[in-house]
């Protein structure tokens, strides 16, 4: 495991929120990345724009859109990562797709995160069969390719889960992200299909939204994920995020410590 990202689990459940570069400009991005630390975030997921998020709902889609109507390049978002880590050393993993790390070189691009000193990437359309490509080189450089699991066979979640780094990012829902009034997936029975395999974190996202949900999520896994209810906030108050962010994630951290 990337040592940024075990630090991010060494004190009891963790909080992982996801934010999308250059929505609504990357300043802002800097901004929330700040404000998500002094609320206790434990590590952050940073969002390339792409023009395709297939995995992604209509708030995460909208948040590309803006980004991308911004202008905002993946070489910008390196730029200003190399800025804010003058002032932070969180733990951050991108969760981008394939199509971006490909068309940017996966070398080049695997180069330029130690340079940014990001610990890990995410690729939610690779599938668990096609991983060598990115994964391979991922490690050459001591970053860690981190898988998801659905609620799907358990073989398979044993077959993913066997070997995996970092940590494991456990779907919580069927379907693309965003908030969701209720969860039902069996998420305690995902995480001990895991454990029968490998003591990896397994954090659960796709519909965390409430501080209960939250509480309720983690009494079993090790760290919540959020994304689809911070963009909310970010989409509603724009330049002014930053703020209203920091206290939204500080009552989930509270809940889920």
């Amino acid at each position: 495991m990337n040592k940024n990202i075990e630090r991010a689990f060494d004190h009891g459940k963790a909080f992982v929120a996801f934010v999308t570069c250059g929505d609504p400009d990357l300043d802002t991005t800097k901004k929330i990345i700040l404000a998500l630390e002094r609320a206790g975030c434990d590590l952050i997921e940073l969002g390339i724009p792409f023009s395709d998020p297939t995995a992604e709902g209509p708030v995460i889609q909208e948040a590309n859109e803006r980004a991308l109507s911004n202008g905002c390049t993946t070489d910008d978002v390196f730029e200003m990562i190399k800025e804010v880590r003058k002032e932070t050393s969180i733990p951050m993993v991108f969760m981008t797709y394939a199509n971006v790390v490909f068309h940017y070189g996966t070398d080049k691009f695997c180069q330029k995160m130690i340079d940014a000193n990001m610990s890990g990437m995410i690729l939610p359309d690779v599938p668990y069969e096609e991983k060598d490509e990115f994964e391979t080189v991922c490690h050459q450089y001591g970053l860690d390719f981190i898988r998801m699991i659905a609620p799907t066979s358990h073989d398979r979640i044993k077959m993913i889960a066997n070997d995996a780094q970092g940590f494991l990012y456990c779907v919580s829902s069927l379907g693309v992200t965003g908030t969701r009034s209720k969860i039902t997936t069996n998420v305690n029975e995902m995480v001990d299909i895991v454990r029968s395999v490998s003591d990896i974190p397994c954090g659960i996202g796709f519909g965390i939204s409430t501080p209960e949900q939250a509480k309720k999520m983690t009494e079993k896994a090790d760290a919540a994920i959020v994304g689809s209810a911070i963009i909310k906030i970010i989409a509603k108050y724009g330049k002014e995020a930053p703020d209203h962010v920091e206290a939204y994630v500080r009552s989930m951290v509270e809940a889920i410590r």
